[in-house]
């Protein structure tokens, strides 16, 4: 009860800005580095997320176990202390699982859940539409959609989020497929209740200067605060200046997608002291990416000093 009272009382029923999916930091024998997360979620609030995701795709959510996914929900909520939103990804491939883990986020005293369309199993549009009912019924949390067909092999169609915008539970979607046609047909949807996130950070302002109203962000884990201004210029229709910030954080989110989410943005968060490597059958990043990790190391820290006020070459 709690958590849904925060949310109806700072983000009018729903998240919006900045949200970070943050990878989950690990130390060199594959345990997770604790110390590394709380270091990780003090840097995203100092530098002005509005929202953070643990245990997403980004946090390598499907090599968790419990104990594991409880520890970073605990460390999270207790490390924010009600700041921002705290979000949870609880999506499986099963209704009833999916169910059970958002009741374990729940517990844990998170804000609202992210529940990705089921992966691999592949419903179809009517079985989209029962599976997020029975979650925002049952999970005991606000819902956040996801799509992201090009992981899991299934797209949620607008008419589908149709059905589902008006839900009382479900709150906003996060849309990975970077179309400005889909982007504008889900803001048609958009209201008081509901609103569209983007779910990429490469066409994230030209959504936002659509009427998305926030970001989603991976590049956000190693520049907060440089996504940040992006978000805050496109929400406020600043087309011109959104553009050119854009263009600066181009190389940044171009970098994320040289390999699989999150083999890039946990090169450069290792890069930062941030965890030393990912689980199988995830692994480092190719060699042949090395130097350009290096740019973007040094891209990220100046985009982060221009943000706390320091001059960056233009």
């Amino acid at each position: 009860m709690h958590a849904r009272r925060r949310i109806q009382s700072e983000t009018g029923l729903h998240p919006t800005g900045l949200i970070t999916a943050l990878a989950t930091p690990l130390d060199g024998g594959g345990a997770l580095d604790l110390d590394a997360w709380r270091r990780l979620l003090q840097w995203q609030l100092a530098a002005g997320v509005q929202g953070i995701v643990v245990a997403g795709s980004t946090g390598e959510a499907s090599m968790l176990d419990d104990s594991e996914y409880d520890a970073l929900l605990r460390v999270a909520v207790e490390t924010v202390g009600g700041k921002v939103d705290v979000i949870a990804g609880t999506g499986l491939s099963g209704t009833a699982a999916t169910i059970a883990r958002t009741r374990r986020a729940a517990a844990a005293g998170v804000e609202a859940a992210l529940v990705v369309a089921p992966p691999y199993v592949r419903p179809t549009q009517a079985g989209l539409v029962a599976h997020y009912r029975a979650v925002a019924d049952r999970g005991g949390l606000p819902v956040i959609l996801y799509n992201v067909p090009g992981r899991t092999a299934c797209d949620m169609l607008p008419e589908t989020v149709a059905e589902l915008a008006g839900h009382d539970n479900i709150v906003a979607i996060k849309e990975a497929v970077a179309d400005p046609d889909r982007i504008q047909a889900l803001v048609a949807l958009s209201g008081r209740h509901f609103t569209v996130l983007s779910g990429d950070d490469g066409t994230a302002g030209r959504s936002m200067l659509a009427g998305a109203q926030g970001l989603v962000s991976v590049g956000s884990n190693i520049a907060p605060a440089a996504y940040r201004r992006l978000c805050d210029l496109a929400r406020a229709g600043d087309a011109a200046a959104a553009d050119e910030w854009d263009a600066r954080l181009a190389p940044l989110h171009a970098f994320c997608g040289v390999e699989p989410n999150p083999i890039p943005v946990k090169a450069l968060l290792q890069a930062a002291g941030y965890g030393q490597g990912l689980r199988l059958p995830l692994v480092q990043l190719s060699e042949r990416h090395h130097d350009e990790a290096a740019r973007m190391s040094a891209l990220a820290t100046q985009l982060e000093a221009h943000c706390r006020g320091d001059t960056l070459a233009a």
